[in-house]
């Protein structure tokens, strides 16, 4: 599945959720948020990023339009608990 239509799937299924007081969406997007300030009701100012990879870049348009927030980059966490990856040279963290 590409992701162009990964992100129309979740939009469908979005679409077709109850209107309740609260939506949690919970998934691994793989992706890299930076900190930029025009997002920073939907992401905060914690994220480990300086750039923001295409999932990124989808993620936080698709919160943004769903008036959503990004909790994971919202709270104060120690960089090494942000992380699940590093790549064999130690210089790269996902």
């Amino acid at each position: 599945m590409t992701q162009k239509r990964f992100y129309e799937d979740l939009e469908q299924v979005f679409y077709h959720f109850p209107q309740y007081h609260m939506k949690i969406l919970l998934g691994d997007f793989n992706a890299k948020v930076e900190r930029e300030n025009i997002f920073k009701l939907t992401i905060g100012n914690q994220s480990l990023h300086q750039d923001s990879n295409d999932n990124g870049v989808r993620i936080v348009n698709f919160a943004t339009s769903k008036n959503l927030v990004i909790k994971s980059t919202t709270f104060l966490h120690r960089d090494i608990h942000k992380y699940t990856w590093t790549s064999p040279d130690g210089k790269t963290h996902n």
